[in-house]
């Protein structure tokens, strides 16, 4: 999502009380943006100067100006007075030539962030902030770069003005993205806009400035602050503590399926037939495993809640009564649906009190039609852990950004058998006890063996390997309601 400015309010009179930072403005001077609009670019950046606490022990700032080539202006050990940085400011000339926006994060990253710059060593943690403004699409590569100094740690905000593109802007940005995207209509509007950007920038630290007692991480929200506990482990009734494991295999599971109509009925009819074989190797019970099945096209249907059916023959029944929607592919929509509805207890998750592990799978063969990032974050934020299994024409980005961390081990992005299988090997992962149970060693061989059947009696369809999958060791391309024939 972004952010369409309109005219704020004046600027607050009282300078921006956070922490410290070591702040980058990493500046689009390419030939589109003409002499009058760069000149509304540097209002922008002396006003959110002006509001910020300068000083070599407050915030350090530093300019880069980029269009075919990067040119420092001044680094983060330059300048500790306003005065001096606004004077170099507006002595820039502008490049006016490309767009080159992956060589200004790279150098941000190796150059404008090194101790030797004047950025404060990491084990200080100061945060290291960029913010990238620019007005047109990056004539090189930034999704890699971007994700490169993201996990060097350094926050990017993107900010576009005009022309800029937002899948762009969204491949640079850090996360949650509707809190680091912006989209400025015009240049004459940027102005105002920084009175309500230094408001993100000097958004007050409620961690930092209170005994929030959280025994792991304490993470700040706008007015206010929650506690967060590591990967694997759950945050107790009292929401400061953490549990050392999950409580035995039971797990709250909801199933969302692609029922659009790329996936076509006879697929779909594997997809039913794989969620009851998988049924029959869960411990179905209103105090075991509870399961949940959503089915969303152009809309979303909850076809059965959690707390519906309390055996496994009950829900197999309701599986193959399942009509098939086809029609659009609303995934943003779905996993919404499931966090405000499927997860809630009315339908049947248990209270985070008993730390019973919530977990989401989505299954999709294609591109979403509608913005996943908000709600995937919403659901991952809430406590659920989620698996995201793409196929054919889905697209590897949004099964990322659906996929709780690390990614790596939450997603499969191929429709070869042999790739097909991780997921169900992460899923064992995820819910097992320190011991290793033997009924989840069985739940995950007996998938294998349920896929190795459906093989051999030539249910399922061999093609040729279809585009963007690699590491194939098997030519079937499997498609249940996430799969498409290619």
């Amino acid at each position: 999502s972004s952010y369409h400015c309109s005219l704020l309010s004046s600027p607050p009179a009282v300078k921006c009380k956070t922490g410290p930072l070591d702040i980058v403005f990493v500046i689009d001077s390419s030939r589109s943006v003409r002499p009058f609009e760069f000149e509304t670019m540097r209002r922008f950046l002396i006003d959110i100067i002006q509001n910020l606490e300068v000083g070599p022990n407050a915030t350090r700032v530093g300019v880069i100006q980029y269009s075919s080539q990067v040119q420092n202006i001044f680094s983060l050990k330059t300048f500790f007075k306003q005065a001096d940085m606004e004077k170099a400011i507006n002595s820039i000339v502008p490049l006016a030539q490309g767009t080159m926006t992956g060589l200004a994060i790279h150098y941000a990253m190796n150059l404008a962030f090194t101790v030797q710059e004047g950025a404060r060593p990491l084990h200080k943690k100061i945060p290291r902030v960029a913010v990238i403004v620019t007005d047109g699409r990056p004539q090189d590569r930034v999704t890699e770069v971007a994700a490169q100094a993201r996990s060097a740690g350094i926050e990017i905000y993107a900010v576009g003005v005009q022309r800029a593109d937002m899948n762009s802007l969204r491949a640079m940005a850090s996360h949650p993205l509707e809190e680091h995207v912006f989209l400025v209509e015009s240049f004459d509007l940027i102005q105002q806009f920084g009175k309500q950007f230094q408001d993100k920038l000097c958004a007050s630290d409620i961690c930092n400035g209170i005994d929030h007692g959280c025994e792991f991480k304490c993470v700040s929200t706008p007015g206010s602050y929650h506690c967060v506990c590591p990967e694997g482990q759950q945050l107790h009734a009292d929401g400061k503590t953490c549990n050392s494991e999950y409580l035995g295999s039971h797990v709250d599971l909801v199933l969302v399926i692609d029922g659009s109509k790329s996936v076509r009925p006879q697929n779909f009819e594997l997809v039913k037939q794989f969620v009851n074989q998988i049924v029959d190797f869960l411990d179905v019970s209103p105090h075991g495993t509870r399961v949940g099945l959503v089915q969303y096209s152009s809309r979303v249907r909850t076809e059965f809640p959690l707390n519906q059916y309390k055996t496994a023959e009950d829900i197999k029944k309701a599986v193959l009564k399942v009509e098939y929607m086809e029609k659009g592919t609303m995934t943003g929509l779905a996993l919404k649906h499931m966090l405000e509805h499927s997860f809630s207890e009315a339908e049947g998750a248990r209270p985070f009190s008993q730390n019973i592990p919530r977990i989401g799978l989505v299954f999709t063969d294609g591109r979403s039609q509608d913005d996943i990032s908000e709600w995937a974050r919403k659901a991952k934020e809430s406590g659920i852990t989620m698996f995201a299994v793409g196929v054919g024409k889905a697209v590897e980005e949004e099964l990322r950004e659906i996929a709780s961390e690390p990614v790596e081990q939450h997603f499969s992005y191929s429709a070869d058998f042999s790739t097909m299988t991780h997921i169900v090997d992460n899923l064992k992962i995820e819910i097992r006890s320190p011991c290793e149970c033997e009924a989840l060693v069985q739940f995950q061989s007996n998938t294998v063996g349920i896929l190795e059947n459906l093989t051999e009696k030539n249910i399922l369809l061999g093609h040729q390997q279809g585009p963007g999958l690699s590491n194939s060791r098997c030519r079937i391309q499997m498609e249940l309601g996430l799969f498409q024939l290619l």
